[in-house]
């Protein structure tokens, strides 16, 4: 691995902030890793629960990286539609020697044309809108193919973060960092997947996702023509 191995967070405004900040404390702790935070105009940026992040680099102001890490939120879509930020991650990605993304950060991707041809993955509610970008929708809570790394929602950001450091510094690194991090969840309920979960708990979550979902797919349309949308 060459060092310093740089990887740019990209984030935007409501931005779910475990979706970065798991995947954060995994790969900061990667031996040779250079981090970058950036938003489209740098300095402090709000995320979905009100959590700020201050002193931000401007998008603009990277170079290159090595690595694209979009996380997901509710203003991901607002963050698809918006020119300038899209077209920093484009820039940024296309050069990458990896692409990643937690939750719908894979649905910034695939609008920036990172992911077609590949297998991709998301949160569950919104995993089939990556179709209409040319990308595979893969159910796996972690889905590496070639040099994107995406899966499921949130949480699994921990995960992917994980395969990440084995992939690029090694198995035992990437146990080393599991191990200092105590990540050994224990899920009380057991309903994290909609595959192991009450239809009614299902028929719940769709129901309070069911206007991000909605907004999400007209977004794509505007984007896409409607075309396999």
């Amino acid at each position: 691995m060459a060092t310093p191995f740089r990887i740019v967070f990209a984030l935007y405004p409501r931005v779910t902030q475990l979706d970065f900040t798991g995947p954060y404390e995994v790969l900061a702790r990667m031996p040779g890793a250079e981090v970058i935070v950036a938003s489209t105009d740098g300095g402090e940026l709000a995320s979905e629960m009100g959590l700020s992040f201050a002193r931000l680099t401007r998008l603009s102001d990277i170079a290159a990286c090595d690595m694209i890490f979009v996380p997901g939120g509710p203003g991901q879509t607002d963050a698809m539609l918006d020119t300038r930020f899209m077209a920093e991650v484009t820039r940024l990605g296309r050069s990458a020697r990896y692409v990643a993304a937690a939750c719908t950060g894979s649905l910034i991707l695939g609008a920036a044309g990172l992911l077609k041809g590949k297998r991709a993955g998301s949160h569950w509610a919104y995993r089939e809108l990556l179709a209409a970008f040319g990308a595979v929708p893969d159910s796996a809570r972690v889905v590496h193919d070639g040099g994107a790394f995406t899966g499921g929602g949130v949480t699994a950001g921990i995960d992917i973060a994980l395969r990440i450091v084995a992939d690029i510094a090694g198995a035992g690194t990437a146990k080393e960092i599991e191990l200092m991090l105590e990540y050994a969840p224990e899920p009380p309920f057991g309903c994290g997947r909609p595959e192991s979960a009450e239809p009614a708990t299902v028929a719940a979550v769709r129901e309070r996702f069911a206007a991000f979902a909605a907004e999400r797919r007209s977004a794509i349309e505007r984007l896409t023509g409607g075309a396999n949308a």
